[in-house]
């Protein structure tokens, strides 16, 4: 993803150190612009991703709340819980974890996407996925930022789920993909048909 700088933000910068040294050791050709940062850091980037595990998320941008006032923040977690074979989305408090960070630093704007996306395909700059990546939001510069990044990645689409309410039943479809992944040992994503966003 050519054109933006990457903070990856982390408690112990030493940690950001070694995850930045992993991915430019890995893709040396590409020309990564990525710095290790910790969570203060992170948040002066221009777009913040959020990608703590779930009950860590609104703790963490509430950390930093100050810091995200008028930039865009991208949440990305989903709450479930694995009990036996099964995964099973949990509610929240606020009734998602992207209502969540949007309390916990209220002048930010946040965008919900990418929880449908399996964490190592993401990962891995050699994979291109084929999936739409539905992200809502309540502050329109949120959700055309958050789409321009989207669909700069390849095979990926944006698509407009509306408003943050809409993240609720996004983040709870996540432990269904697992399900659904897991019985037919595949990595299915989200494609919607006859959308036409010309």
């Amino acid at each position: 993803m050519s054109g933006y700088d990457v903070l990856l933000g982390s408690r112990s910068r030493r940690r950001a150190e070694e995850i930045c040294k992993a991915l430019l050791d890995r893709w040396p050709e590409r020309g990564l612009s990525i710095t290790p940062a910790d969570n203060d850091a992170a948040a002066d980037g221009d777009v913040v991703v959020v990608a703590t595990p779930w009950d860590a998320a609104a703790p963490t941008v509430a950390s930093v709340a100050s810091r995200l006032a008028g930039k865009v923040v991208i949440s990305m977690a989903n709450a479930l819980a694995r009990v036996g074979d099964e995964f099973i989305p949990l509610v929240p408090p606020r009734g998602s974890i992207a209502a969540g960070v949007q309390h916990a630093a209220p002048e930010c704007l946040v965008a919900a996407a990418l929880h449908h996306l399996p964490a190592k395909d993401l990962g891995d700059l050699d994979h291109e996925m084929h999936a739409d990546v539905l992200v809502c939001s309540d502050h329109p510069v949120a959700l055309s930022a958050t789409s321009a990044i989207i669909d700069r990645v390849p095979g990926l689409r944006a698509v407009d789920a509306g408003l943050l309410s809409s993240a609720l039943a996004i983040e709870a479809l996540t432990p269904v993909l697992l399900q659904v992944n897991r019985r037919y040992r595949t990595r299915a994503s989200i494609r919607l048909t006859n959308l036409d966003r010309s």
